[in-house]
């Protein structure tokens, strides 16, 4: 009856085993084009945070700008899932106060000039879904060059004179967006 039961025990300590292993899971490879945040305060120690910026960061691989985010398009400002703003706080975006909540970001390219978009919209995909009648707010700036080229998409914010800039960096096109806070 012992030797039985312990027959019996091992075997089933065999059997999960085997099942543990079959059905280990599969971890995909990163992302071509992995999620980043950006914020500011930009201190990761500094919690009291008044805007972040989630996005996808592609690469350009031997691409033009001008290529991917095409002229009188809409852009969903990286990859994959469109870009996903946060406030924390009520802010000015141009003439346009933006209550604290979370958006989608978007870019309509129009050559020289980038136009930024805040939309109601939440939880899209690309840019195939945008509705003009959810824009919250816009504001357009001229669209820079740089000597510097940067491969991945990039997002960076500073404080400059009462406003938060969030700069936008790709390749050697930049656009910087000032959000103004309200006193």
């Amino acid at each position: 009856m012992k030797t039985s039961t312990f027959i019996s025990t091992i075997t089933m300590a065999f059997l999960m085993l085997i099942s543990f292993n079959a059905n280990a899971q599969k971890f995909p490879d990163l992302d071509k084009s992995p999620m980043d945040a950006a914020s500011f305060p930009t201190n990761y120690k500094d919690s009291e945070k008044v805007i972040k910026i989630v996005y996808s960061r592609p690469n350009l691989k031997d691409r033009e700008v001008e290529k991917l985010v095409k002229k009188d398009d809409i852009w969903r400002v990286g990859a994959n899932e469109a870009a996903e703003l946060t406030l924390y706080k009520d802010l000015m975006f141009g003439d346009t106060v933006v209550t604290a909540g979370t958006y989608t970001f978007y870019i309509k390219s129009n050559g020289n000039e980038w136009t930024a978009i805040i939309s109601k919209d939440l939880n899209v995909w690309g840019s195939y879904f945008y509705k003009q009648d959810n824009d919250v707010a816009r504001f357009t700036t001229k669209k820079t060059e740089s000597k510097e080229i940067i491969e991945a998409f990039s997002i960076v914010f500073e404080e400059s004179k009462g406003a938060i800039n969030m700069h936008l960096g790709w390749g050697n096109s930049r656009a910087t967006f000032p959000f103004n806070l309200i006193k």
